[in-house]
């Protein structure tokens, strides 16, 4: 099934490069397609100025001690850096349906005539179903994709959907880039599957393994859920293979497509070893490999020293 995937994705990208902007005829009017996503697609901050208006994220909660902080809007990264220092009890939330609703409405308000909402997988949250939810009462056409991913895996796909709608594709070639445009592959190490446990996003089990025999899993999403891909001695031997699999994908995922890769690096709290992991795949990457710092509503499930890699 990747390969498949991989075939559409560089199948798009071709037809991307052909897509121009639309000539019209005297009093046509162009499709415009909004992208929405959330902030799990930790957007750099570059390509939101580019794309402006055309693109809006939706922050999800994160709850800490009982206080809700929202991602953007609050001092998020400071709470939550003392809460997972002094053991607070830190949770998440899906968006209110009634925020997307809000959101989708003022995109309809500003002209646009369809909206595609790319979010995360909707095995790790509900916020899916919640855009679907709100979908149902916008006077215009909102496509809901679920990304199956989240982190920068989800943000490429984010990224393709821009694209097309800046050339002005219509809502279904939006869709289509969002979905078929492979998602990509997100391993990651953590120093402690603790916060994974509480936060529900990995068995007791597997948790209580990695405590009991010592060992620092590397961990993947697979089919929207986190599992453990690797067991590993070391957290030192645990990054050192997160970048071997990593370049690995990398050169694969060339092949596949016929283009390279891009490659993205998230850390929270390890920024020297991310650093090093820049350095070590910048040969391997499409363009500059981005550092992109870990959205608070991601970071209050893996907790601090978190490295991940994504591929796509």
């Amino acid at each position: 099934m990747g390969e498949t995937r991989g075939r559409q994705a560089a199948g798009w990208i071709e037809r991307l490069r052909e897509l121009t902007v639309p000539v019209l005829r005297p009093g046509q009017v162009a499709v415009r397609v909004a992208v929405v996503t959330d902030s799990a697609a930790a957007l750099p901050e570059d390509w939101l100025a580019r794309f402006g208006a055309g693109v809006r994220v939706v922050p999800m909660p994160v709850m800490i001690d009982g206080q809700i902080y929202t991602e953007g809007h609050d001092d998020v990264a400071t709470a939550l850096a003392t809460g997972l220092a002094t053991g607070a009890k830190i949770s998440t939330s899906r968006p209110a349906p009634g925020v997307f609703a809000r959101t989708y409405r003022e995109l309809e308000t500003a002209g646009y005539a369809g909206i595609v909402s790319v979010h995360l997988s909707s095995r790790l949250s509900g916020t899916v179903d919640a855009a679907r939810l709100a979908a149902e009462d916008i006077g215009i056409d909102v496509r809901v994709v679920d990304s199956e991913t989240v982190g920068m895996a989800q943000g490429y796909a984010v990224l393709a959907a821009l694209e097309a709608a800046r050339v002005g594709a219509g809502v279904d070639d939006v869709t289509a880039a969002a979905t078929v445009e492979d998602p990509g592959v997100i391993n990651f190490v953590v120093p402690s599957l603790d916060q994974l446990r509480r936060g529900g996003r990995i068995t007791l089990a597997a948790s209580v393994l990695g405590t009991l025999l010592a060992v620092k899993p590397l961990l993947t999403l697979s089919d929207g859920h986190i599992q453990i891909r690797e067991k590993v001695r070391t957290e030192s031997r645990a990054l050192a293979r997160l970048v071997e699999i990593s370049r690995d994908e990398a050169v694969a995922r060339a092949e596949r497509t016929g283009r390279p890769a891009h490659i993205a690096v998230h850390c929270y709290g390890n920024a020297d070893r991310a650093q090093e992991i820049v350095h070590e795949l910048a040969a391997y990457a499409a363009e500059e490999v981005r550092v992109v710092g870990l959205p608070a509503v991601l970071g209050a499930h893996t907790g601090a020293g978190v490295v991940a890699v994504v591929v796509a």
